[in-house]
């Protein structure tokens, strides 16, 4: 099926940030949420990114309006029966997506491939949501869509060969490189080994073997890695690293993915990483 329209169910920093991409890349883009302050925000945030590019002398105010001009904002969900593509980017839990891909199923024309971009539910699970499991698939992008270059594209357990093959096509039409995960395994690649990491460095800091600075710093200068295990987490949201831990842990029932008691109490404590001030220096 050829692509020209793509419906991003969901405009929060990623679902807004892969419609952005979209749009950056010559994509038509329907951007659905359930109110227009969601929306006027997800507008907000491309309109200052492009306002920076603009700063920088990388991209034209004459760009910028062309972009957004290729988004159309809306709290229809409807909407979506006009799409070529679809991919669902709402909040990681299993029942609300699997709402939203019923009602999606009902909405989009036939033959027209249903994608999540979850990092770490099973792909199968929410297909039986639809009557469409061959045209299902994970397309999970990395936080900010428009600058990270990777792109999991996840099997479910009836997922086509030909569904895979369109969503390598999209991921090349974004400029994105794609790696296949073959099995439906919870936590795809990148989370299954991320998430151990960062329980392991909880630990360290537990155990008193090392500061969350040091550990950063080692883990940074030590794997070359952009940033260490606790400046990521504040980054990616601590709540939601201790959501993919429990969600890896049922999963699995394997100790790896346990959640220590440090980054429970700072949830519970809604003191969210050092941005705040608190969080994994005062984790007693």
């Amino acid at each position: 099926m050829d692509m020209k329209t793509i419906g991003v169910v969901g405009a929060g920093t990623m679902g807004g940030g892969i419609a952005h991409l979209a749009a950056s890349s010559g994509l038509d883009v329907i951007l659905y949420d359930l109110n227009d302050q969601l929306l006027d925000a997800a507008r907000n945030r491309m309109s200052k990114l492009m306002d920076n590019r603009i700063s920088k002398g990388k991209m034209s105010e004459a760009d910028k309006a062309e972009v957004l001009s290729r988004i159309q904002f809306t709290t229809d969900l409807g909407r979506m029966g006009a799409v070529d593509f679809a991919i669902e980017v709402v909040i990681e839990d299993m029942n609300v997506k699997k709402q939203i891909f019923k009602q999606l199923d009902e909405i989009l024309r036939p033959g027209v491939i249903l994608a999540t971009n979850t990092s770490s539910m099973s792909i199968t699970e929410l297909a039986q949501a639809t009557g469409r499991q061959s045209q299902v698939a994970g397309m999970h992008f990395f936080n900010p869509p428009q600058v990270m270059k990777l792109v999991e594209v996840v099997r479910g357990y009836q997922t086509s060969d030909e569904t895979v093959a369109q969503i390598r096509q999209l991921c090349s039409v974004l400029g994105k490189e794609p790696v296949e995960v073959k099995k439906d395994s919870p936590g795809f690649i990148v989370n299954r080994i991320m998430v151990a990491q960062f329980v392991e460095a909880i630990r360290l800091v537990e155990e008193g073997v090392a500061s969350p600075e040091d550990i950063d710093k080692a883990v940074t200068l030590g794997l070359n890695y952009p940033m260490g295990p606790f400046t990521l987490q504040d980054f990616a949201g601590v709540d939601i690293g201790l959501y993919v831990m429990d969600y890896l842990y049922n999963e699995y029932k394997d100790s790896r993915f346990a959640a220590p008691m440090a980054i429970r109490r700072i949830v519970r404590a809604g003191r969210l990483g050092k941005k705040t001030g608190a969080g994994w220096y005062d984790y007693e």
